[in-house]
């Protein structure tokens, strides 16, 4: 008998948006790529809160996406950040 996981399954993911969040982590945070799934928490990548600050800031530089440090830790999976920038994107380019 397999466990469920306590959220559910992972939905799927922007595979173009998680490689480009995955070299984010990877180059500017130094975090292993091998350690970067969808399903990876925080701590599976030992994201801190300081670490979050930075990933903010360059979402907001590189992608010219809008994403609070708060919001990222409020979001506990790489999958759920991948989901939230792309929601981002696409809010900002309905904007335009």
């Amino acid at each position: 008998m397999t466990s469920a996981s306590p959220t559910g399954p992972t939905p799927p993911v922007n595979a173009e948006i998680f490689e480009h969040l995955r070299d984010i982590l990877a180059g500017k945070l130094h975090i292993a790529p091998e350690h970067i799934t969808v399903d990876a928490t925080h701590e599976d990548i030992e994201l801190d809160s300081l670490a979050l600050v930075e990933l903010s800031l360059v979402l907001e530089k590189e992608l010219g996406v809008r994403v609070s440090d708060d919001e990222l830790a409020r979001t506990p999976t790489v999958a759920g950040i991948v989901h939230l920038i792309e929601e981002r994107s696409a809010s900002a380019h309905a904007g335009k």
